[in-house]
């Protein structure tokens, strides 16, 4: 049986098609619907480093590196969808004390000149704040309660 290129091209799309659902229909692990959500931790379950760097962001500061502070723009898609300068990031130190290294603190949170929620631990919030740490500088992140 010979087929014509146009039947060969059908076939070819079907079968594409049946691939592109069957991966489609199991999320990755960098799927930006699941990431944030798959695992989060307190915390006291953070490493030392990270609780230094959190109890600095609660009391304003001061930051030890230029960068701390800066907006995040979650190009990775792996944090939820959020305005420009929602996100904020913070250097977690390396316990060698070498370099910046690939540890962060993500902080998220609506903000509000001169308004502070009751419920938000972090000073510059208007309301309650999103807390993730990466330690492979933004390749998966962990959501921190806080």
């Amino acid at each position: 049986m010979v087929l014509n290129c146009a039947t060969r091209f059908s076939w070819i799309a079907i079968a594409a098609i049946a691939l592109g659902w069957a991966v489609c229909a199991e999320p990755g692990p960098h799927d930006p619907a699941v990431a944030h959500a798959t695992r989060i931790a307190s915390t006291l379950q953070l490493p030392p480093e990270a609780r230094q760097t959190f109890a600095r962001i609660q009391q304003g500061g001061p930051f030890p590196y230029e960068r701390d502070g800066v907006v995040f723009n979650n190009y990775e898609r792996l944090l939820p969808a959020r305005p420009r300068g929602y996100y904020r990031e913070y250097t977690v130190p390396e316990p060698s004390g070498r370099g910046r290294g690939p540890r962060r603190l993500i902080v998220g949170c609506a903000r509000e000149p001169g308004r502070r929620a009751e419920r938000s631990a972090i000073p510059d919030c208007s309301g309650p704040a999103e807390i993730y740490y990466t330690e492979d500088h933004y390749r998966s992140f962990q959501r921190v309660a806080p």
